[in-house]
C-alpha cells in the first residue's frame, strides 16, 4: 500500500512490529519533497510514535477483525470479554487491554482488534462518563486562578477537576490522557 493511502484506524506492520495508525497528515514544506507524518501505536507495547514516511513509500497493510465485545470483569489480572454473537467468554491479559479498567465499567461494549485469530488491542471511545466518589469541598471565592482538585472516579482513575465539581456528579472525561472534560 502506498503511504498516501494511510488514515486513521488502519493497521501496518513495519520493522517486524504491528502498529495501529492513529493520525494520518499529509505534508508539503516549501521547495522540500512532500512527506506523510503518522502517528502510530504499537500495538504489542502500546508505545506512541511519530513516524515520518516518504510520500509514495510502500507499507505493509494488515487486515484487523473489528469485533463489539461486551466488557464483563476483572479476574486474576486478566479482564473478561464476552462475544455479543457467540457469546463465547476469553479472557484478555493486560498488556492487551491496557488501563481498560480505569475508563470501563462492567458490561460496557468495547471493540476489540483481532489478528490472525489473536486479540492484540482494544479500542476505546475518546471520552467516558464516569462518577465522581471522592473530592474535597471546593474552595469559596477560588475565581482568580484556573485551579483544580484531585477526584477518585468510580473506576478508580485519579483526575483534576473544577472547585464546583461535587461527590456523586457524573464527568466526561478523556480516555486519552485522563483528562476532565465537562460535566454529563
Amino acid at each position: 500500500m502506498n503511504s498516501n493511502d494511510l488514515s486513521n484506524g488502519m493497521a501496518i506492520k513495519m520493522d517486524g512490529k504491528l502498529f495501529l495508525i492513529l493520525g494520518v497528515e499529509h505534508r508539503t514544506p516549501g521547495n522540500l519533497r512532500a512527506f506523510v507524518q503518522i502517528k502510530i501505536r504499537d500495538l504489542k507495547s502500546g508505545s506512541l510514535v511519530d513516524k515520518r514516511l516518504r510520500s509514495g513509500e510502500d507499507v505493509d497493510q494488515v487486515d484487523l477483525d473489528r469485533r463489539e465485545m461486551e466488557y464483563l470483569y476483572d479476574q486474576a489480572g486478566k479482564s473478561v470479554f464476552m462475544d455479543l454473537e457467540s457469546y463465547d467468554q476469553v479472557e484478555l491479559s493486560k498488556d492487551v487491554v491496557g488501563d481498560l479498567s480505569l475508563y470501563a465499567l462492567p458490561n460496557t461494549r468495547i471493540l476489540v482488534l483481532w489478528c490472525d485469530g489473536k486479540a492484540i488491542s482494544v479500542e476505546l471511545p475518546l471520552t467516558v462518563t464516569l462518577t465522581i466518589t471522592d473530592t474535597p469541598p471546593g474552595i469559596k471565592g477560588a475565581t482568580a486562578t484556573n485551579q483544580l482538585k484531585e477526584a477518585t472516579c468510580e473506576t478508580g482513575l485519579k483526575t483534576r477537576v473544577p472547585p464546583f465539581i461535587t461527590t456523586g456528579e457524573k464527568i466526561i472525561v478523556s480516555t486519552a490522557d485522563g483528562s476532565y472534560r465537562s460535566r454529563a
